[in-house]
């Protein structure tokens, strides 16, 4: 049994629109039952610990409820050696707190450099981009991910409201970014690093993260 670790934003607000974000539920919760399925330990922590804003719908996941109600560690509090993978949920509002946080990309370099997992969807591979392994290398660099596309928050009308662009930005730090029509499930396996697209991708990167950590290979795409 391992012991795999799911970070969830605990930012709330949506840039100014007035709106309210979070978490994306089913971002959590389908990754969440898949690991537990497996018979696998699972962990939630936020950045600032305690009970995580959501945003999307609870329908159908009532069972996962309760777990997040129940709250998060604080990234500061978590030490990397108990986790043999840590998984990246998405929402919007990961475009703020993941990126800045030094606790959280410390958690995913010791973690990955330990030989662990890292799975990430859709805009939680933000928390990504600023993760640096020992030696200096950036973990993005030269790898092949999926995340949130440009085309995909110019449909949901954000891209004037989010920080940056995701796709870009991981772009930038050297990850070769692959997509998939606006939506669709979209999940890219690079040896311990799964990332995936959209909510469409949430149960295949979860999948791939459980493949991942039983050493078995898979067809990335």
């Amino acid at each position: 049994m391992s012991t795999i670790l799911i970070v969830l934003t605990s930012h709330a607000t949506l840039g100014d629109t007035g709106r309210r974000t979070g978490f994306y539920v089913s971002e959590a919760a389908e990754p969440w039952r898949a690991f537990t399925a497996a018979g696998h330990a699972v962990e939630l922590a936020s950045p600032a610990g305690g009970t995580p804003p959501s945003d999307g719908d609870w329908d159908g996941f009532d069972d996962f409820r309760p777990v997040a109600g129940a709250g998060t560690i604080p990234l500061s509090a978590a030490d990397p050696a108990r986790y043999d993978a840590v998984f990246l949920a998405g929402g919007h509002g990961t475009m703020w707190d993941f990126p800045g946080s030094a606790d959280l990309s410390a958690l995913v370099a010791a973690v990955y450099a330990g030989g662990g997992v890292v799975g990430a969807v859709c805009h939680g591979p933000a928390g990504l981009t600023e993760v640096v392994l020992p030696g200096g290398t950036h973990l993005l660099e030269g790898r092949e991910v999926a995340g949130f596309t440009d085309e995909e928050e110019a449909a949901v009308g954000l891209t004037a409201v989010v920080p940056f662009s995701l796709q870009q930005r991981l772009t930038e730090r050297g990850a070769a970014v692959r997509t998939a029509p606006a939506f669709a499930a979209q999940v890219v396996r690079d040896g311990r690093l799964v990332t995936g697209q959209n909510p469409a991708s949430a149960a295949g990167v979860a999948e791939g993260v459980l493949a991942a950590l039983a050493g078995r290979e898979v067809t990335a795409g």
